[in-house]
């Protein structure tokens, strides 16, 4: 009687487990910029630890439920940006159905969303500006009008340069032949980034129209 020996079966498609150096690269960058950021927050800190009398009065200019209104908004894009990578995911670039089929959105239609709601955040921050500046808070007034217009000057730029990102995921996925993993990735490690500028913003919110 003879026994049949079985070799050890092997996926077809066998998986490697090396990271992707586009996602690693982009997480250790976040991380300096996470660094940039935690030294505005100390020196936003530090002037108002030594002028607290100086930040009573201004912050009693700020609009807060304006800013709650503009914070909603951008804390909403990250939910569309997200919605975005789960169709690039799968691969699809554009809609499978009608404009209202929210169901059936690609990336670009999510991306798209995603554009505008980050639009009008910057366009409501600048609106924000010219009424403060027109209160007499400017970059030059004080420490706090300084300590203010740099912390969310910089995190502006830093969504300013995320609209720029998401147009040319957009723009990548209408030029390519096939919307393949290559622009999936693109548009994952966009999303990291999309999500870092939201998570700093709410740290941002809370510090400067709360913790007065």
């Amino acid at each position: 009687m003879t026994t049949a020996t079985h070799a050890p079966s092997t996926p077809a498609h066998p998986t490697l487990n090396r990271p992707n150096m586009v996602s690693v690269g982009t997480v250790v960058w976040l991380a300096s910029e996470l660094m940039f950021f935690a030294g505005l927050f100390a020196m936003y800190f530090t002037l108002r630890a030594t002028s607290p009398e100086m930040w009573a009065d201004e912050t009693a200019k700020l609009n807060v439920p304006f800013a709650l209104a503009n914070t909603i908004v951008l804390v909403s894009s990250s939910f569309t940006c997200q919605f975005g990578v789960f169709a690039a995911e799968r691969l699809q670039a554009r809609r499978a159905g009608g404009v209202f089929n929210i169901a059936k959105w690609g990336m670009v239609e999510w991306f798209l969303l995603t554009f505008l709601l980050g639009a009008i955040f910057v366009s409501v921050q600048a609106y924000e500006y010219a009424m403060l500046v027109s209160e007499g808070v400017s970059l030059s007034s004080n420490a706090y009008g300084s300590a203010f217009y740099i912390t969310t000057g910089f995190h502006g730029l830093h969504v300013t340069g995320g609209l720029v990102a998401f147009l040319l995921i957009i723009g990548r996925a209408y030029v390519a032949k096939k919307f393949g993993h290559f622009e999936a990735t693109s548009a994952i490690v966009t999303s990291y980034y999309w999500h870092f500028v939201d998570v700093v913003w709410i740290a941002l919110f809370v510090v400067i129209y709360f913790l007065k």
